[in-house]
């Protein structure tokens, strides 16, 4: 099953969003994607949000929000409504999922992820580091005896035999053309956790479409994520915002900066020190005397480099 190429069909004025989790504070990393965000919003005469993803609790650190909130406008950046956190929204994750489970989209789901490995094991199923294991589909047509344990949402309708696979095409910004086999890739995904939390996938989706979020702007690390994305927006009737991913930030063992690997908190108390950084990721070479007259000349070179 090939959907038709993804296109953006979320109208009105341009509305973009950072959304960082609150594991910590912003470094060199995260920055990026919170400048990118906002200057994409403002070189399209846009407006800005920032949404607090924190419905995973147990990761979350207490003040972080604040904190994180606190560094954006030390830089001069300020949402233009007020935040958002995604704790005060579960009614809505519930609404969407028991939508999903109505029109046979989601299913419950009793495998562990020693389950799925096992499963997968005799087929040699290559994975690739950090990456999910692609579920083989076990439940699918029932628990079979099994506890439920998360909701997944199907890649493909029920009736499909053998399962016909789900190919998302669609275009980033920076990216260019993009595509992926999801039935492969990913398989059916989950939509709630064994812990009864929430999976970003979902909650994305539902905010996004909730806020009138037109244009995303954030790490290329998200990028595999995208076409999950587009399919639950499909399934849910729901507008395909415009997609930008960009550079990442590595740390010193080559991988994506975090705070796993080293990442330190930036220092607002010097912001044309963090900005010049971030924006040389960015691939911006702005001078400015202090941080508004930066992030004003940085706004004009992002809308000669990334026109609509």
């Amino acid at each position: 099953m090939t959907l038709p190429a993804a296109t953006s069909h979320a109208h009105g004025a341009y509305r973009g969003r950072f959304a960082p989790s609150p594991t910590g504070l912003l470094h060199a990393g995260s920055l990026v994607a919170a400048l990118a965000s906002w200057l994409d919003a403002r070189a399209h005469g846009g407006q800005w949000l920032v949404r607090i993803e924190d419905v995973d609790a147990p990761r979350c650190v207490s003040g972080a929000d604040a904190a994180i909130l606190g560094q954006l406008a030390a830089l001069g950046m300020r949402p233009d409504e007020p935040p958002v956190w995604q704790s005060g929204r579960v009614a809505h994750y519930e609404a969407a999922l028991a939508r999903l489970v109505a029109s046979g989209w989601a299913y419950p789901c009793g495998c562990t992820r020693s389950d799925i490995a096992q499963a997968l094991d005799p087929r040699g199923a290559p994975r690739a580091r950090h990456a999910d294991l692609v579920y083989p589909g076990t439940c699918r047509h029932g628990l079979r005896g099994r506890p439920a344990r998360t909701m997944r949402l199907l890649v493909a309708p029920a009736t499909a035999a053998p399962l016909d696979p789900l190919r998302i095409d669609w275009h980033d910004r920076r990216l260019g053309a993009q595509h992926q086999d999801v039935t492969a890739a990913v398989g059916d995904f989950v939509l709630r956790r064994a812990d009864g939390l929430w999976a970003y996938q979902l909650a994305v989706v539902v905010d996004d479409a909730a806020q009138g979020i037109t244009h995303v702007v954030r790490g290329e690390d998200l990028a595999d994520n995208t076409p999950r994305q587009i399919h639950l927006q499909h399934v849910l009737g729901l507008p395909t915002p415009v997609y930008l991913h960009t550079p990442l930030v590595l740390g010193a063992d080559g991988e994506k900066l975090s705070k796993q690997n080293g990442a330190r908190p930036i220092d607002a108390n010097a912001p044309m020190e963090v900005l010049r950084a971030a924006g040389h990721t960015l691939g911006l070479h702005v001078e400015g005397r202090d941080a508004a007259a930066w992030l004003a000349s940085a706004t004009t070179q992002w809308r000669n480099r990334w026109p609509e």
